[in-house]
């Protein structure tokens, strides 16, 4: 996939979208920033169909925005670990303060999830990122940082169109 723009949300999340061919989905994959540095060049060597909007976020508040204004085919989650299934989680409310950009509210109770798509493996665990899409009723999967392309294309393998 080609990057083709990369800007700041009103959130002060890093964005950025990747074009493939023309046709297929969009995808929203989202990684905390610790996390984020191997993904352009994961997504950049993805060949498929469709595009892919990157949100590089501290926090659910800009997750949950982007997801519910984009209303991908699907949201890969970067994480540590690629669990398969997590329980429901409650993040604490706090007030998030950015210096360029308006403070917001955020926290509350997120339901269980279970990964969509091909499933490798059965580890679960806690991800409040990936129970926070599924409050939204979203599919969702987890990758860890190198393996975001692998499982990016097997998840647009099983999807109609999707590759």
């Amino acid at each position: 996939m080609n990057h083709t723009r990369t800007w700041t949300d009103m959130y002060g999340s890093a964005c950025a979208s990747f074009e493939g061919r023309a046709g297929g989905h969009t995808w929203l994959v989202a990684a905390p920033p610790d996390l984020a540095a191997a993904v352009p060049a994961q997504l950049e060597g993805v060949d498929g169909k469709g595009t892919v909007e990157l949100l590089v976020h501290e926090g659910l508040t800009p997750l949950l925005a982007t997801a519910r204004e984009m209303q991908p085919r699907g949201v890969l989650i970067v994480a540590p670990e690629a669990f398969q299934a997590g329980p429901a989680v409650t993040v604490e409310a706090r007030t998030v303060e950015h210096a360029e950009n308006a403070a917001y509210q955020e926290g509350g109770a997120f339901p269980a999830w279970t990964a969509a798509g091909p499933q490798s493996g059965s580890a679960q665990g806690e991800c409040p990122a990936a129970s926070a899409v599924a409050s939204l009723d979203l599919p969702v999967r987890l990758a860890t940082p190198g393996t975001v392309r692998e499982v990016l294309e097997a998840w647009m393998d099983a999807t109609p169109h999707g590759r």
